[in-house]
């Protein structure tokens, strides 16, 4: 028969559901977090925040701090600094004229934000350190605050960080056509503002690190909830002057991530810093209440768009002016300006637009830092671009869908830029938007709206098609850009002695499944089973080097580095079996791992037997012959600078005109990721990302006040989603494999946050349409903004 490609197989594990390969330890509680692991002798860490947005630090008094019950190390943040090599700079050079303050782990001379860490406390128990905290004196001179970002670079507003000249971390501006030509001959020239709420992640597991110091060997050992232990490894090393090769990061089980652990935080290196210094473990674990005012928060955005409509419903021009508010610094190493980069490349994405203006201005302000969070600025064009096409339909007469189909860019289109200059290929908003029409069973859910709205309940459809990039490439960003964060990955897959299979993973699982898609992927390529594979991720002593899991990227760059180690080991079996069984390996195959004659299942030898003769008794082979049972492959995306994904979501509301209460009914998604190794998990993913992007649109907000204080800091009084609030989400495919790959497989795990806002906006509009011109234009969509849209408050 000759080669089959392993998704091509009959039975291929390629495409087959099946169950995480953690699942049963995990459901058992069997699962290993960082905060299960405590060696003998670890002390805690727990830190002294600043209470103010913005205050010079005058004085700090540690002493009765020093002399506390357990005490081990007080260390000021001017202390730390002395045990960096250098502040941080979160920069990255492919933002041109980006503007960032250096930052130390803890506050120096200033606190910046309402939460910065200002003295580090080690003691025996973290109630011994919280105790002794309680006994540092700190006096503060408190300094203007700028919280207000649509102020932040008014005349006379006060300046952050002086050195800077002003709060502007970054403008940008990109666009293609003559977009004031077509606004002049537009039939319909559309305006709108729109604000979202700052959010943040709140996984399940909050930040924790283990940090372990040998002074004999030199050698630190972090254990920590990460996504990305590399990256971890390198800015921790070079931050804190220990070589590299000598830094070992291990990411046990991590309980949720969200883009959230992608990141560096000062008080982790700070615990580091205490390690080295006591030569004992450190465990710092970030309660809720400090990871309100310390984790990454995101989507603080204004957003202007316009755009410019014929009769017909043809949008000829779109325009956006973003104005986003990061935090108090930007975020290190990957920057707070990702999110307004996003929002210009992917507002109307989908769309044919031929004429298309869009403009970025970041500010900093004093709050918590913003950085990248799932589906990085995403939610926000694509509410607005979604938000902008159900307008146009409305004013042209036209069906949400039949605008849709008027205006998305055709299946057979690609190769093709878009608006804002992104190359695409390889989608299908057709064949989604048509898939979505009949799996909505969109004509019934409109004769049952009108029947309802006779009796006085107003329920809403909506629809939000989107593009997302997945899987980014060295020539984007972290390469081109000068962090130090590897866009490449790399798995080794080797045959052991008894015939099983190690896949050694640079990508991380953080609860996806990743081990389990890596496996499928292994198993399907060599041609064994799913039994005889076990992947490893995590530890950077065990691993090849990469990038970790962040932008969708496990499957789309992961699986398909896995995807050829696993065939180049299965060519190295069949080479060797070859000269065991003295036939050409091309008359070979491997079917349930025994390696059989081509075309039958019937087994010659066993992948045991070549794994005993490979380890243990190569005087069976030529002299001249070395086989080779471990391979490494490395992948990278190579002139584009993402893998795009599309697809479009639907959902039905019920609004409560009276209360302005909403009831998420039912919500439906299709999606194109490509080539699916695993549609549950693939499915998983999305209705997650659903929920998440739902937690934004209805109820997730960091309030702050005037003088820059967190309001609801707390589990509280943060709002997150309920399983008990959230619809069936229903969930289709369209498979249009990557020409980037010779797997196929895009990202899947964003997609969901993406767009979920804005189909929940458009659904809402829609609901409350026959009662007002109003509408909501801004998120979280709380009660109160469907009342005044509605014009009863």
């Amino acid at each position: 028969m000759g080669f089959i490609h392993p998704y091509d197989r009959p039975n291929s594990y390629i495409g087959r559901t099946l169950p995480r390969s953690r699942a049963k330890r995990a459901v058992a509680g069997r699962g290993r977090y960082t905060d299960d692991i405590t060696p003998p002798r670890t002390l805690h860490a727990a830190f002294v925040r600043s209470p103010y947005a913005h205050a010079r630090i005058l004085k700090i008094d540690v002493e009765a701090a020093k002399a506390a019950p357990g005490v081990k190390l007080v260390m000021t943040g001017a202390e730390l600094a002395e045990m960096c090599t250098g502040p941080w700079i979160g920069t990255l050079t492919v933002f041109e004229n980006m503007k960032a303050e250096p930052q130390y782990p803890m506050a120096v001379d200033r606190a910046c934000w309402h939460g910065e860490p200002v003295v580090m406390i080690i003691a025996e128990t973290r109630a011994q350190a919280e105790d002794a905290g309680e006994l540092v004196m700190v006096d503060y001179e408190e300094l203007p605050v700028v919280i207000n970002k649509d102020t932040a670079l008014n005349a006379g507003s006060p300046v952050i960080h002086a050195n800077l000249g002003d709060n502007k971390a970054w403008e940008n501006t990109l666009g293609s056509g003559d977009v004031d030509k077509a606004f002049a001959e537009a039939d319909h020239v559309l305006e709108e503002t729109f604000y979202f709420g700052r959010h943040t992640a709140v996984s399940l597991e909050p930040r924790i690190v283990l940090c372990e110091y040998d002074q004999g060997t030199e050698r630190l050992t972090i254990h920590t909830s990460s996504q990305c232990p590399h990256m971890i490894e390198t800015v921790f090393a070079r931050t804190l002057g220990v070589p590299e090769h000598n830094v070992r990061i291990v990411a046990p089980d991590v309980g949720g991530s969200f883009g959230l652990k992608i990141h560096t935080f000062g008080d982790e290196v700070a615990a580091t810093a205490a390690a080295i210094k006591l030569g004992r473990p450190v465990k710092f674990v970030a309660d809720r209440l400090e990871s309100f005012v310390s984790d990454i928060h995101a989507r603080e955005n204004r957003v202007k768009a316009k755009i410019g409509i014929m009769n017909d419903g043809t949008m000829i021009a779109a325009e956006i002016d973003d104005l986003s508010g990061a935090g108090a610094y930007s975020q290190y190493p990957r920057t707070s300006v990702f999110e307004a980069n996003q929002i210009l490349n992917i507002t109307f994405g989908p769309y044919k637009h031929p004429n298309y203006r869009a403009k970025a201005t970041v500010v900093y302000l004093n709050a918590v830092p913003t950085s990248q969070y799932r589906a990085v600025g995403h939610p926000i064009g694509i509410s607005v671009g979604e938000y902008m096409m159900d307008w146009a339909a409305d004013v042209t007469g036209l069906d949400p869908f039949e605008i849709r189909r008027k205006n998305v860019m055709e299946d057979d289109s690609y190769p093709r830029n878009i608006g804002s200059g992104i190359p695409i290929k390889d989608l299908s908003h057709q064949a989604c938007l048509e898939k979505l029409h009949g799996l909505m069973e969109y004509d019934k859910l409109l004769a049952e709206q009108a029947e309802l709205r006779e009796n006085g309940i107003y329920r809403g459809i909506g629809v939000a098609g989107f593009i997302k990039g997945t899987a980014p490439s060295p020539v984007g960003y972290y390469g081109a850009g000068g962090a130090r964060i590897a866009a490449q990955d790399a798995t080794t897959v080797k045959l052991e002695p008894s015939g099983g299979i190690i896949v050694a993973l640079g990508v991380t699982d953080q609860g996806q499944g990743v081990d389990t898609v890596m496996e499928q992927i292994a198993a399907a390529a060599i041609g064994c089973h799913m039994d005889q594979v076990r992947a490893i991720s995590g530890d950077t002593d065990a691993i090849p080097y990469g990038g970790g899991t962040y932008a969708s990227r496990a499957t789309a760059i992961g699986g398909e580095a896995t995807y050829q180690a696993a065939l180049d080991l299965r060519r190295e079996i069949l080479h060797m079996a070859g000269i065991l069984l003295q036939t050409d390996p091309e008359n070979l195959d491997i079917v349930d791992g025994n390696v059989v004659d081509d075309g039958s299942t019937d087994a010659r030898i066993p992948l045991s037997e070549i794994g005993r003769i490979g380890h243990f008794q190569l005087g069976e082979l030529p002299n001249d012959y070395q086989p080779v049972l471990s391979h490494t492959r490395r992948y990278r995306l190579q002139d584009s600078p993402y893998i795009y994904t599309n697809g479009i979501h639907g959902a039905y509301v019920e609004v409560d005109v009276d209360t302005g209460w909403i009831k998420h009914l039912k919500h439906w998604v299709v999606e194109d990721c490509g080539r699916i190794i695993n549609e549950q998990l693939a499915d998983e993913q999305i209705r997650g990302g659903c929920v998440q992007g739902l937690g934004g649109a209805l109820y997730e907000h960091c309030i702050y006040n005037d003088y820059g204080q967190l309001q609801n800091g707390t589990m509280a009084d943060y709002v997150t989603p309920m399983m008990s609030e959230m619809p069936d989400i229903h969930v289709g495919h369209v498979q249009t494999p990557t020409s980037e790959s010779e797997l196929g497989a895009k990202g899947a795990g964003e997609s969901g946050t993406g767009a979920a806002p804005g189909v929940m906006m458009n659904a809402v509009n829609n609901a409350i349409k026959p009662l007002t011109e109003g509408r909501v234009t801004e998120q979280p969509i709380t009660p109160e903004l469907v009342l005044k849209a509605l014009r009863k408050i």
